[in-house]
């Protein structure tokens, strides 16, 4: 798998404060900032950033088609919260929050575009015949 991911951003500051929040449900928090660059992980975590925004400026544009990044969720609460975060810090909706049959029957998931284009999901995958929390 992936050592680490970054998307390039038109503004640093608009992304940070998008995935500062979008992210936060799933656990992820910013580990640092230096003058073009904004690293996500784990709490604690040590190392190269498993995920960051890169300043580009206004050669900064999402991958083609195709393309979107999946973010594992511990709960659907995650989830949801993911997506309402998403919306308040200027995402657009690619599909709220819900289980996604046609890819499995525990695929519980909410997609959304960043401000600058870039396709993201936030995903719980249950076992089959788990009792969605309350």
């Amino acid at each position: 798998m992936y050592d680490h991911l970054s998307l390039g951003v038109a503004e640093l500051d608009r992304a940070a404060a998008f995935y500062d929040a979008a992210l936060a449900p799933l656990g992820l928090v910013r580990l640092w900032r230096v003058a073009r660059a904004v690293g996500y992980g784990p709490p604690g975590f040590v190392g190269e950033a498993p995920f960051a925004v890169v300043l580009g400026g206004a050669e900064a544009s999402p991958p083609g088609r195709g393309f979107h990044l999946a973010f594992a969720a511990p709960s659907r609460s995650a989830v949801d919260q993911f997506h309402a975060a998403a919306m308040q810090h200027g995402g657009v909706d690619e599909g709220p929050p819900g289980i996604r049959e046609h890819y499995d029957p525990g695929y519980y998931a909410a997609f959304v575009r960043d401000p600058d284009g870039h396709r993201l999901e936030a995903v719980l995958h249950e076992a089959p015949g788990k009792s969605p929390e309350a």
